[in-house]
């Protein structure tokens, strides 16, 4: 019986340390990719693709996708085709597909989205039930029609939305979602999206088709890039392969663009002349230059560079970064980690680390942006550089950023995500501010007014400067003691000075004594000092008197409105735990998103750098 216990308390302690370690994120090489672009080719896509680029679209995607990784493409519409048979990535593949991006079209009568869900997954294509490591990348503009019949198409939806979902929840399969304007049946795609970590993107015209696959590819497999710096970007020696997409400017013809590759020796390459091992594609809204076995350094672009433009590489060295979920909220935050591996192996090599400087950028949809950095004064002992991301001050999409800098290679990683606050969460949110408002109109009470208004502060406050020369004049008045009341005594005092002289004049008219004669003496001369006193208090009283005809000016009736002029402080001051919510937000500790333009301000205290700025975290460069 003891030894059952024993080993109860023993799983019973081991729980808790079972638990922490299936939560913590593990950083590994990532397993060879399987994407399958599926893309409508409706007749309701010729008005909403009049230009048909979702050809170079997919010729893009063709281009971009890794040696190795499993891909196919699906066309359709009322039946599913493959454009491009589901194979190994290579040379021969990229370019059957680009061969092939021809074909694509808008004659297709339906919109049979489920069909192409069905024929895509099926388990024939891997030879496995499983769809653990398969994205789906889908675009369609329209919703599911199968029919004529209403009823029939939204049970096909249903359909779609519940078992389908459902089974391929289950098998481990990840839809990213394109929706080409808003005519398409955006809650469907959104759905797909979301209920299998994938993500979603409404193109609202065929010019931003290109960005948004790109975007899901990136999404599906993050590719290593080294970052674009002003007008170019440094090759290290471990770089086996680069490729540089440079996207046309909004502003610039494509016609007539002129866009031009300097490499480390001073030749340039252009569209019309390429050298030995690089391959130029030019399309309508970008080049994409693939160059092999680069020459190490800093290579030029000569031309305009569009948003979105990148440069990704192979190399054996990686900077390998956590998954990165296309949607977050305050209850599932997200856990960064970033790592280094050369071959298959992770590098934690102090003397290695120790002179690279991680920095992470989060930009708004907006353009707002706010950078920090991962890397402290000395480098991680298990190599993993670590960060959380709660929460963020607005809901939307963000586009996050990892630069590592080291004094022979950088590396970069892009990815977007969107943070959301359930709706659940909104309603206590609102409600803060509305249940402190209220606070103060029960407190208005008159009674304690009155003893505020006779504290000697409630009258400072109004006075202000333009009265500071009455305190000196009080101080007078409580000197003179029992001279503050001077108007009461100001006739007594007159009296006293006429009687003084009435009795002393009368004994010295009946003095016939001597004794009293000179005890009259001594009497007149108290009196006319007495008098003399009283002349002087009376020369004095005028200059005490006069603050007091000034003090009614000031008098506690106007001042006594005062208090109730403050009781909007008392708001301000309930709003102050605005701020505090803040604190648990991404990045107050090290830079507040809620003021992305303000960042300059506070970068000595925050830790938060402009784009252009170096961190000062006293690393060799």
């Amino acid at each position: 019986m003891r030894r059952v216990l024993s080993c109860l308390f023993f799983v019973f302690l081991s729980l808790p340390f079972a638990v922490s370690a299936q939560q913590e994120p593990v950083l590994e090489l990532p397993d060879d990719a399987d994407i399958r672009i599926i893309v409508d080719i409706s007749g309701s896509m010729e008005a909403n693709d009049p230009d048909n680029l979702r050809q170079p679209a997919v010729r893009l995607l063709a281009r971009m996708l890794p040696e190795d990784s499993s891909t196919g493409v699906w066309t359709f519409g009322q039946y599913v085709n493959m454009l491009v048979p589901h194979a190994k990535v290579t040379d021969d593949w990229r370019q059957q597909a680009v061969d092939r991006s021809g074909q694509i079209n808008s004659v297709a009568l339906r919109t049979n989205l489920g069909e192409a869900l069905r024929v895509a997954s099926d388990p024939y294509l891997s030879g496995s039930d499983e769809l653990n490591n398969t994205d789906f990348i889908l675009l369609t503009d329209g919703k599911v029609d199968i029919a004529d019949d209403a009823g029939a198409n939204e049970q096909e939806r249903q359909k779609i939305l519940g078992p389908m979902l459902e089974q391929l929840n289950s098998r481990g399969a990840t839809i990213h979602t394109v929706a080409l304007s808003g005519e398409a049946d955006l809650e469907l795609l959104e759905t797909l999206a979301t209920e299998t970590g994938g993500s979603y993107s409404l193109a609202p015209s065929a010019d931003a088709l290109t960005q948004a696959f790109l975007k899901a590819l990136n999404t599906a497999v993050p590719q290593q890039q080294i970052p674009i710096e002003g007008d170019g970007f440094t090759v290290d020696e471990g770089v086996e392969e680069f490729t540089a997409l440079i996207f046309r400017a909004d502003e610039e013809p494509a016609a007539t663009r002129e866009l031009g590759l300097i490499s480390p020796a001073g030749e340039e390459a252009t569209a019309g002349s390429v050298s030995d091992g690089m391959r130029w594609a030019r399309e309508t809204e970008y080049d994409l230059i693939t160059v092999t076995d680069p020459a190490a350094g800093r290579w030029q672009i000569n031309g305009e560079l569009g948003e979105g433009s990148r440069v990704t590489v192979v190399s054996d060295l990686r900077m390998v970064v956590s998954p990165i979920p296309p949607m977050f909220t305050a209850d599932e935050p997200i856990e960064l980690r970033v790592a280094f591996f050369e071959d298959d192996q992770k590098i934690d090599n102090p003397d290695f680390l120790g002179v690279i400087d991680v920095r992470l950028t989060l930009t708004s949809n907006d353009g707002r942006s706010g950078t920090k950095t991962l890397s402290g004064d000395s480098p991680p002992e298990d190599g993993v550089y670590t960060d959380d991301i709660p929460r963020l001050p607005d809901e939307g999409e963000y586009e996050i950023d990892i630069v590592a800098d080291g004094q022979t290679f950088s590396r970069r990683f892009s990815a977007a995500t969107r943070f959301v606050v359930p709706e659940g969460q909104e309603a206590p949110v609102a409600a803060e501010p509305v249940e402190a408002l209220p606070e103060p109109e029960p407190e208005p009470e008159p009674e304690a007014e009155p003893e505020v208004a006779e504290q000697p502060v409630a009258d400072d406050a109004p006075i202000d400067i333009s009265q500071v020369e009455e305190p000196d004049a009080a101080p007078v008045a409580e000197e003179s003691g029992p001279a503050q009341p001077t108007e009461n005594q100001q006739e007594p005092v007159q009296e006293s000075a006429e009687s003084g002289g009435i009795p002393l004049w009368a004994m010295a008219a009946a003095g016939g004594l001597g004794l009293l004669a000179a005890g009259g003496v001594v009497f007149v001369a108290i009196r006319r000092k007495k008098s003399e006193t009283g002349e002087e208090e009376e020369e004095g009283e005028p200059p005490v008197i006069a603050p007091e005809e000034e003090i009614p000016i000031a008098e506690p009736e106007p001042e006594e409105e005062v208090p109730e002029e403050e009781i909007p402080v008392a708001d301000t001051e309930v709003e102050e735990p605005e701020p505090e919510e803040e604190d648990d937000e991404f990045g107050l500790e090290d830079f507040d998103l809620s003021e992305f333009d303000d960042l300059p301000d506070t970068d000595d205290e925050n830790g938060l750098l402009d784009d252009g700025d170096e961190p000062d975290d006293g690393k060799k460069k």
